[in-house]
């Protein structure tokens, strides 16, 4: 009941404020100091209630896009969230600002250095597993049995992530709308002006490919029936497709040959050589390999050349834009066709993990203040306020409606306000269809497609949804060799996709072996092991 008193004074207040400040540049800003008057006061009592009075500092990202006169540190956002701090638990927050670009690099020489913040993050699952193996964590364990409720509650299903031998050396920021790591378009006009429907099959797909280099439905110079990129950093242009020829058997054999290792799997060669088939029929662009920056790709796809592709989910996205602005209609549409031996589908989808959110073993005396810190931030409504400012509207679909560039930069708030929300994006909006299509739909910077167009793609991506299994292990050969061969196995790829038909055989026997000497064979040995070890 007090939680509920003190919220309805706080959204009073706030509304009086906002009222009585109208836009101006400080609107913003009076807006969070009354609400947060409104707390401290209602809340007179919390400091004696809460403990000794705390101060812990927290890792911020400085992306240069605060607003004028204010800093990444200290801005109306962060003013809000230490007045919240501040009232309920008697925590004094400081930020400390990282470079985004270099925030890692940055987080390693904070650690080493011992000056790190009480509570840092990465994406990066090594620098993680590093930290935590050399006595560079403090143990979360008990302060999350004793302060993590809303994090058990709201965001478990990624906290295995974090633990190593039954500690909990991390919390794991959740994702939020669940997503599929790649989709394939397809030209819905070209198909029509073919008199063929959507493929089904990789068959199918085929026939379609061959079809567009034959007869060349856009009338365009160049036609590129599989436009591909060679980018030396990701699997995005050929994973999918590689993997229908993979059976996976069991969850042993998705660990031992999650997305990464997925290219040298059981049947992966089979998906390799048609591939090379497709490519020196000329379905695939010839130059793709070259094309690392990916410069080549996208000028084939935003001029109207390419007839289908496979990437990123919602990336492309920005080149469809474009197309069908020039084009005046629908042009690209996503589509499943990369069918298993038994006519299912397997779509790999993102994990619900996102970051490591820890704390160093310097602050190991502040663990239950951080863990306060994140608890807070887990609670669904307080991770939207994060996100969208406590200012934000909702539309009729209950989607936050984020305020504009200008919104935000006019009342003091960061560009990227969701920088400050390290725990929690699965906000109740993010598990309906309805309101994530709504999203999409209002989120467009010009009316490139319509809501039925976002509606069709939320199912395709949803067919055959699948997840790699994932543990928080990292083997040592995985540390000495993983990086070198994942890079190495792009390459081997890409070779194998562009090679003569009558030097495929060789090559992939040669590169293999290569990838084998360059430790393949012991980072998938140790993952099988560690498998049978926790079975």
């Amino acid at each position: 009941m007090r939680k509920a008193r003190v919220l309805k004074i706080c959204m009073a207040v706030f509304a009086a404020a906002a009222l009585a400040t109208g836009c101006g540049s400080n609107s913003g800003k009076d807006a969070a100091k009354a609400a947060g008057a409104a707390e401290t006061k209602a809340g007179a009592t919390a400091a004696g209630e809460n403990g000794e009075e705390v101060t812990i500092k927290v890792m911020v990202w400085d992306r240069g896009d605060a607003a004028p006169g204010t800093t990444v540190e200290n801005n109306t956002q962060t003013e809000w969230i230490k007045q919240q701090m501040k009232e309920k638990y008697n925590i004094n927050v400081e930020y400390v600002s990282v470079p985004r670009s270099s925030s890692d690099d940055k987080l390693n020489i904070m650690m080493s250095g011992g000056s790190a913040p009480d509570i840092v993050f990465t994406y990066n699952q090594s620098i993680y597993y590093n930290f935590a193996q050399n006595g560079g964590l403090a143990d979360l364990t008990q302060a999350y049995e004793t302060y993590g409720s809303d994090i058990k509650k709201f965001v478990s299903d990624a906290q295995n992530m974090g633990q190593i031998d039954g500690k909990q050396f991390a919390i794991m920021k959740q994702r939020g709308v669940e997503a599929p790591r790649h989709t394939a378009y397809i030209r819905q006009d070209w198909l029509d002006k073919l008199g063929m429907e959507i493929p089904k099959t990789k068959e199918e797909l085929t026939a379609y490919l061959q079809a567009v280099k034959d007869k060349n439905p856009g009338g365009v110079d160049n036609v590129v029936p599989w436009a591909m990129s060679g980018r030396n950093d990701t699997e995005k242009g050929y994973l999918n497709f590689i993997g229908s020829y993979v059976n996976l058997e069991s969850d042993k054999d998705a660990y031992v040959y999650s997305e990464s290792y997925m290219t040298v799997a059981p049947g992966a060669v089979t998906g390799l050589k048609k591939l090379n088939e497709l490519y020196n029929k000329g379905l695939i662009a010839k130059d793709f390999a070259t094309d690392t920056a990916e410069d080549i790709y996208k000028a084939q796809v935003t001029a109207g050349n390419a007839g289908f592709f496979l990437d990123d989910t919602e990336r492309p996205w920005d080149y469809i834009t474009i197309l069908n602005q020039s084009t005046g209609g629908r042009t690209f549409v996503p589509v499943q066709c990369f069918e298993l031996a038994d006519g299912s589908y397997r779509t790999p989808f993102e994990p619900r993990y996102g970051m490591f959110v820890m704390v160093p073993k310097s602050s190991e005396k502040k663990v239950d203040a951080c863990m306060k810190y994140l608890n807070w931030q887990a609670d669904p409504e307080v991770a939207e306020n994060i996100v969208y400012t406590i200012e934000h509207k909702r539309d009729e679909n209950g989607v936050p409606i984020k305020l504009s560039s200008e919104e935000l930069s006019s009342k003091g708030y960061p560009g990227t306000c969701d920088d400050l929300n390290i725990v929690n994006l699965a906000m109740e909006w993010t598990k309906s269809k309805d309101a994530i299509v709504s999203k999409w739909a209002k989120d467009q910077s010009v009316d490139w497609e319509t809501a039925d167009w976002f509606s069709n793609i939320y199912d395709v991506r949803s067919e055959g949804k699948f997840r790699f299994p994932v543990y928080s292990n990292i083997s040592q050969a995985e540390a000495d060799y993983g990086q070198n061969v994942v890079n190495m196995m792009i390459e081997y790829v890409y070779k194998l996709i562009s090679c003569s038909p009558d030097q495929f055989d060789s090559m992939q026997q040669t590169e293999y072996n290569n990838l084998v000497n360059a430790g393949l064979q012991k980072i998938l040995d140790a993952r099988a092991e560690y498998y049978d070890s926790i079975k």
